[in-house]
């Protein structure tokens, strides 16, 4: 029996980037699904407009499909390790859509447990970041993350690298991960 899981990887070229910034209302919500793995299983209307692909092309495919290469790699590690201890987290993400333009979400993502708390999948929801936030916090930060991360030969050493120095600017702060995002 064929299933969605069965296709083969949409290939998009991950440098063709247009510069150009989308949006979406305020009011909106951009909601996936994902399995353990990442690969999605759920998206509503509003993910498929910003993103500019179809539900076919997303469909059992893994959610990095729409991941920006502008985005720091730690990012997603801390995510992947909060949301495997059963924790909820909330991320500025900046996303790729199907023809190269982008766009700026406020996500706030939580596991799905079945009835012995064993984690099933994932749930996404995401809003509209205030452009402010981006701009002045967010894009700066990530910019150097994934300048930590580019400068080093080993991938591996510059996701570590970023991963420490993620945790010392938090730390200087003196506040939690989710403190710092929910106080930008």
């Amino acid at each position: 029996m064929f299933s969605i899981f069965d296709r083969k990887p949409v290939i998009i070229d991950k440098s063709q980037l247009t510069g150009q910034q989308r949006f979406f209302d305020s009011n909106e919500v951009i909601v996936s699904k994902t399995d353990l793995k990442g690969k999605i299983t759920y998206v509503n209307d509003v993910f498929i407009r910003i993103s500019g692909y179809q539900e076919s092309q997303l469909m059992g495919h893994p959610h990095s499909i729409i991941r920006h290469p502008e985005m720091p790699r730690c990012i997603f590690k801390f995510l992947w390790q909060k949301l495997g201890q059963g924790e909820e987290i909330f991320a500025y993400v900046n996303n790729r859509c199907a023809n190269g333009d982008n766009y700026w979400v406020f996500a706030h993502v939580t596991p799905s447990f079945d009835r012995d708390h064993q984690i099933i999948s994932y749930h996404s929801s995401r809003r509209c970041p205030k452009v402010e936030t981006v701009e002045n916090s967010i894009a700066p930060l990530y910019a150097e993350l994934l300048a930590v991360e580019k400068s080093e030969a080993s991938r591996k050493i510059g996701l570590e690298k970023s991963c420490k120095m993620l945790t010392e600017f938090i730390a200087e702060r003196g506040v939690s991960y989710d403190e710092f995002i929910l106080s930008i």
